[in-house]
């Protein structure tokens, strides 16, 4: 569930999304500007009680974001690939058998890296989900990126009631500006 602090456009991608997507506005706005909204990201995320946060969480969090940023531009970034597999060199999944049966448990070394290592780790599994299904948000003036669920998988905006209809309205205004000014042409 979201933190009702989140200032953010778009909440609950998968997690990896979901870190990038804390800078919005052509980067202009960024959560984790600072701790307090690396807090909120961490509670909207619901890792709140999984992970510390402090300044050497929130550096290892923003060198994931780093990563993310360079793969989902560029997926053959070898300099992406190097960042990112910095990141999960710091992590791993622990197998045992519980009384409920088999558990896997995420760890980190330090802790203060978990939150970017479980970010790494979810771009890995969408990867394997669909890597051509991580997509940025068709609106030029948006960098928000999504991961598309659709059937079709033709989904092209981050929200259909904020960039997809703004989208719209502008192809809108346009067509209606120009069959005006070739109305006003005509004898």
């Amino acid at each position: 569930m979201a933190d009702p602090r989140d200032p953010r456009p778009l909440i609950g991608e998968p997690l990896a999304l979901d870190l990038l997507n804390t800078r919005w506005r052509n980067g202009q706005q960024d959560l984790l500007a600072d701790l307090d909204g690396y807090r909120i990201w961490l509670s909207s995320a619901g890792l709140a009680d999984r992970c510390p946060a402090d300044e050497a969480s929130l550096t290892a969090v923003k060198a994931a974001r780093g990563a993310l940023d360079l793969l989902v531009a560029d997926p053959g970034s070898t300099e992406g690939a190097a960042a990112l597999n910095a990141v999960l060199a710091h992590g791993r999944v622990r197998h045992s058998l519980g009384p409920d049966g088999p558990a896997e448990t995420a760890e980190a070394d330090p802790p203060q890296q978990l939150a970017a290592w479980l970010a790494a780790d979810d771009y890995l599994s969408l990867l394997r989900r669909g890597a051509h299904r991580i997509k940025q948000c068709a609106h030029p003036a948006c960098i928000l990126h999504f991961f598309d669920t659709s059937q079709n998988g033709r989904r092209r905006w981050c929200s259909m009631a904020l960039c997809g209809n703004r989208s719209k309205a502008a192809r809108h205004y346009e067509r209606t500006v120009r069959a005006e000014s070739a109305a006003q042409r005509l004898p």
